[in-house]
């Protein structure tokens, strides 16, 4: 395994800037946080976000602790990434986290002054530093009972998640151990993920109502729609549960409980 560094002090954007150095090297897996990430989906540990120190964040961070040291290990080893990024605020922590979980040596360390403009950084710091918010490099991520409270902010980036270039909200959160508050995902993102998810599907003349109810980390949908006349109306339905169940749960890790769709009309041509 190919095992690369990403290097830079708290509020620099690290966790903004790691897939788009992901993407340049060809990485699928990233370590941030104490989550071990592939893709657009977390396969394993809790975020260091969610403790209520910033010790207890930092020994999360660095796998200080038996259990989830042990927890990623079985994940990598599951997983057997040919190449694996890891990001930390120094080069003694990301040697650390490749020590606790015995990955070392590291093959090549990227600082961050490397990939973002000063003017970038400085935006980071005063953003962390003012308002306490992180960013998760992961498009809309909630983990199950990691996350807790609200969202502060979003950031509009684009991304490829659903096979083209595509306009996605990514979150902008604060820690739990900030003294500003909690987060929690956002209503308007889950709408809009779904949004997304039933344009790629042919059949739909519109989406007359879209309502996503969330309650912890389980999600109840209302649809309603008027299809295409001519349509095969149970295979179409059918085909947007699966999509719709599918995307959502990909993307945000969130169980999806239950779908009521509803055909309001057909539209004739």
């Amino acid at each position: 395994m190919e095992l690369y560094a990403l290097v830079g002090s708290s509020g620099t954007g690290k966790s903004y800037q790691a897939l788009k150095l992901c993407k340049k090297l060809h990485i699928d897996y990233l370590i941030d946080d104490g989550i071990l990430i592939h893709g657009q989906k977390k396969i394993a540990g809790n975020s260091a976000k969610r403790e209520t120190s910033k010790v207890g964040a930092v020994k999360r961070a660095i796998f200080f602790w038996d259990q989830p040291r042990q927890e990623m290990q079985e994940a990598l080893a599951k997983e057997q990434p040919d190449k694996l990024l890891i990001i930390g605020t120094s080069i003694k922590m990301v040697q650390q986290i490749a020590d606790h979980l015995q990955i070392e040596p590291i093959d090549e360390l990227v600082f961050i002054e490397d990939i973002s403009s000063q003017e970038d950084i400085e935006a980071a710091r005063y953003h962390r530093m003012e308002f306490g918010q992180h960013v998760i490099p992961l498009p809309t991520l909630e983990v199950k009972k990691d996350f807790s409270g609200y969202f502060l902010d979003t950031l509009k980036i684009f991304t490829r998640v659903f096979g083209k270039r595509e306009e996605i909200e990514k979150s902008v959160v604060r820690p739990t151990f900030s003294f500003l508050g909690k987060y929690t995902i956002s209503s308007r993102t889950l709408h809009q993920i779904v949004e997304i998810s039933l344009s790629h599907l042919t059949g739909i003349y519109s989406n007359e109502k879209i309502r996503v109810i969330k309650s912890n980390d389980k999600l109840k949908l209302e649809l309603e729609f008027v299809y295409h006349y001519g349509v095969k109306v149970h295979e179409l339905s059918r085909k947007i549960l699966q999509k719709v169940k599918e995307d959502l749960e990909n993307m945000t890790q969130l169980h999806v409980v239950d779908i009521q769709l509803s055909v309001k009309s057909l539209k004739i041509k």
